[in-house]
């Protein structure tokens, strides 16, 4: 059996990276991660919003039937994770990071320290038998832990990504005997893009290239420019940290990079996530496992099956590859309603629960900025 890492960003998109083509993203750790690995071209979130898509991607189970339908619902503690099913196959599982799946305050704001500092109870924490942590707050830099080894929150000064990749790197070093299976989840590239990046100057916001399917000459583009010159910072941080966390794994350990969900940045003159579009539902996948050579599938995989493509990544089962929005999160630019999509290599179709007739279709093979919805 091969140890195992997986590393589970937030918001960023699959375009997003210099292997993918990108002109503004500055990744060459990932990049030269991408020519090692299996590079999944159309990885599909099951869900585009971070508790719903980490409750699916750690159980294997779709939302509501893993028991998170709202924004604000744990994951009930009878459900079964990959870390039970890598415990009982004699595995050494650990956790670093935000977690975002446990009873927290629905009245406190979502950015700060009161989810920061929300412990999460070990009977909440997936089956892990490692666990070092926080619930969720958005803190980008100094953030607060807790967990197997810190009873109570402790403020670890520096950026989020490079605390978190140093203290999963130690824990790899001294790993006990035996095979590991070791997830690390990272806030970044998620907002506030504003926040500092671990010294990494934000590219000027004038100069970024955009693409064709976000509106020019108006508040949407403006916006668009200025978040994105703060995102591409934090993509370049992160990128940073893991570069210093991959050359402590192993060369014979599997290593999985993968994020829960992209971010419109104005495509389509929409923000944020929850839209049923690929800049909000695509995300980059890379499986680097000894034993299978590089390569490019463009095949559409749902991360809701990603412990099968670790195990396998080209002979997992590819079943119908489906993302939706089971209920409408309460902030401001998010999608107003609840859908169903079925993406394939060449067209996505999404309807509203209960109705026939789709609410968007589009031939992705003709048109893959989706510039022109089929009627």
């Amino acid at each position: 059996m091969r140890s195992i890492l997986w590393i589970l960003t937030t918001q960023w998109r699959g375009q997003a990276l210099g292997y993918a083509g990108d002109p503004n993203a500055r990744t060459p750790a990932l990049d030269a991660l991408a020519a090692q690995s299996v590079r999944f071209d159309a990885a599909i979130t099951p869900h585009p919003f971070g508790p719903f898509a980490r409750a699916a991607i750690l159980t294997g189970v779709p939302c509501p039937a893993n028991g998170v339908s709202d924004y604000f619902d744990p994951l009930p503690r009878e459900a079964r994770t990959v870390a039970h099913r890598m415990n009982e196959r004699g595995y050494a599982t650990a956790f670093f990071g935000k977690w975002h799946l446990a009873p927290r305050d629905r009245s406190a704001p979502p950015v700060g320290e009161v989810h920061a500092r929300t412990r999460v109870a070990p009977e909440d924490r997936g089956g892990f038998q490692f666990w070092e942590g926080f619930e969720g707050g958005f803190l980008l830099n100094d953030p607060w832990l807790h967990g197997s080894r810190l009873p109570a929150p402790v403020r670890f000064p520096g950026y989020q990504s490079d605390v978190l990749a140093q203290r999963a790197g130690e824990w790899i070093a001294e790993a006990p005997a035996g095979p590991w299976f070791c997830l690390l989840s990272l806030e970044p590239p998620h907002p506030p893009y504003g926040a500092p990046a671990s010294g990494i100057q934000a590219p000027d916001a004038a100069g970024l290239r955009l693409a064709a399917n976000v509106p020019r000459g108006g508040a949407v583009e403006a916006r668009a420019r200025a978040e994105l010159s703060g995102y591409y910072a934090h993509l370049a941080a992160t990128d940073r940290a893991l570069g210093r966390l991959l050359a402590r794994v192993p060369a014979e350990a599997t290593v999985v990079f993968t994020s829960v969900h992209g971010d419109m940045h104005g495509a389509h003159g929409l923000f944020r996530k929850g839209w049923p579009h690929e800049e909000s539902i695509r995300v980059p996948l890379l499986i680097r496992s000894p034993g299978h050579a590089p390569r490019t599938v463009t095949a559409p995989v749902s991360l809701l099956h990603l412990e099968a493509l670790t195990l396998d990544p080209l002979e997992a089962p590819r079943p119908p590859v489906l993302s939706s929005m089971p209920s409408v999160a309460p902030f401001a630019h998010q999608c107003d309603r609840p859908w169903v999509a079925e993406r394939t290599e060449t067209s996505k179709i999404v309807r509203e629960p209960g109705r026939s007739t789709p609410w968007l279709r589009f031939d992705l093979a003709a048109d893959p900025l989706e510039m022109r919805p089929l009627p």
